[in-house]
């Protein structure tokens, strides 16, 4: 621990009380790797915190004694955004003890939710009020808010409700002096300059550290129906996804796999069985809420099933069969990576040219690294694609993140940038992107990345080697 660190955990200690101080190794070392295991930091201490005010107290010290700060929530970060660097130069700020949901109010249809809230604890307490947040992820037992905030988090509903750009109508957040910013008004007009809670969310907490949010809460389905479908390629799956959104607004999800991924889902999940009968190339999980739902669901299989657009579907009888159904799709990055390495890459294209280029990127990274297999998966309505080039059978580990990967990101990032699209859909820069972002971003971009966060963190103090490259934070003398 530096002079600066010890410095500043003895100005907080009266503060805080130690139990919010941990320096013990064995408690720091499971919150100091990422979730893929690809980045393993160090901290010497974590600070927990027990609420906004005693979060603005640590940030306050951190500036006082130039000593960095890396946010955590859930830690369920895909590209290292939550992990501390190896030098031990940054102390992990937890917010998971600030866990009270503030309030849930029905009629207004908005949540108040503390950063350390698990997403699945939001999902509850709006049902218990007849409510839903539409927002739902795999992660969803671990993550928090703070963290799905500051990552603009997707999931499997964003081709109705959005991203949670779409989802959040206020923040509460500590900047990087240590004030205090109360955003969580949640209001239909505000014309006051720049929006802070814009900025904040995606952020990464770059920029400042998300507290508190206000989020939007919509009416229960009156009715919801969930299909199991099977197609022959993609451009059959966004015909038929078309259709669905003709005949209906209420398309909420729409996943596409292939083959794969299932098979690797049903390997991992002892009790899971496959939906369809038969060897089919790609699988889709389809969902549609409202009082047609099930109607316009069976219509439209049955329109695609005569059209030759799909092979075969089935509709889940039960929610129970559902779930079974969610299950398998939430499954597909644990069951993946139990395959091995791989080069794995959330981007994004424009949902038109979507299924042409999930088939051709797969085919020129198999073709520009033999031994190697590509596939993706991912939300075909938004056109999140969730890309992995799989290493050869027999690679060594740790060549293939060491030597391989980088130039299998190039060349993948490549082929994304060409087809117009974004090399971080919903899982942000981290620091696993942060040299891609700069190799491949406008000038623009980058000098308004850049710009934004010396003025917002002229210290360089929050989550440093994250999103955009700066110098490191000046020590403290």
């Amino acid at each position: 621990m530096t002079p600066a660190q010890t410095a500043m955990l003895e100005a907080l200690a009266p503060r805080l009380g130690r139990q919010a101080i941990v320096t013990d190794r064995d408690l720091i070392a499971p919150w100091e790797i990422d979730w893929r295991r690809r980045f393993h930091g160090h901290a010497p201490a974590i600070l927990a915190p027990a609420d906004t005010a005693e979060v603005a107290a640590v940030v306050a010290a951190a500036a006082a004694h130039r000593v960095p700060l890396v946010p955590q929530g859930g830690n369920s970060s895909m590209v290292g955004g939550a992990t501390p660097p190896a030098d031990g130069s940054a102390l992990i700020l937890s917010l998971r003890r600030l866990k009270t949901i503030r309030t849930v109010d029905a009629e207004a249809g908005l949540a108040v939710a503390e950063a350390g809230v698990i997403l699945a604890d939001l999902h509850d307490a709006a049902l218990a009020v007849d409510r839903r947040f539409p927002l739902t992820l795999g992660a969803k037992g671990n993550a928090t808010i703070g963290g799905l905030v500051s990552t603009n988090a997707g999931g499997t509903q964003v081709l109705r409700f959005g991203s949670m750009r779409g989802l959040v109508a206020g923040v509460e957040a500590v900047l990087a002096d240590g004030s205090i910013h109360d955003g969580l008004a949640a209001l239909k007009k505000d014309n006051r300059g720049y929006d802070l809670t814009q900025l904040l969310i995606g952020g990464e907490g770059t920029l400042g550290i998300v507290t508190a949010a206000a989020l939007r809460l919509v009416p229960l389905p009156a009715a919801r129906a969930t299909a199991w479908a099977a197609t022959h390629d993609p451009a059959a799956a966004l015909k038929l996804l078309r259709r669905f959104q003709h005949a209906s607004d209420a398309v909420e999800s729409f996943e596409i796999l292939p083959r794969e991924s299932l098979a690797a889902v049903l390997a991992h999940l002892p009790t899971a069985r496959a939906p369809l009968a038969g060897d089919h190339p790609w699988h889709l999980l389809i969902e549609l809420t409202g009082a047609d739902a099930p109607a316009v669901l069976e219509r439209e299989l049955a329109a695609g099933l005569d059209d030759g657009l799909i092979a075969d579907a089935t509709i889940a009888a039960s929610e129970a069969q559902a779930q079974a159904f969610w299950r398998m799709r939430e499954s597909i990055s644990d069951a993946e990576r139990a395959l091995g390495p791989a080069s794995q890459h959330d981007i994004s294209v424009p949902v038109a040219i979507m299924p042409r280029f999930m088939i051709e990127a797969a085919a020129a990274c198999e073709a520009r690294f033999p031994g190697t297999h590509a596939s993706g998966f991912g939300h075909l309505g938004d056109g999140n694609i969730h890309f992995h080039v799989r290493a050869a059978p027999g690679t060594d580990p740790a060549r293939w993140y060491a030597e391989d990967v980088p130039v299998v990101t190039r060349f993948v990032d490549d082929l994304v940038v060409a087809a117009g699209g974004s090399i971080a859909a919903e899982h942000g820069i981290g620091q696993m992107k942060v040299a891609e972002l700069a190799r491949l971003s406008s000038p623009a971009r980058l000098t308004a990345l850049r710009a934004v966060k010396a003025a917002m963190d002229p210290l360089g103090i929050l989550n440093p080697g994250k999103l955009v490259a700066l110098a490191p934070p000046a020590a403290a003398q």
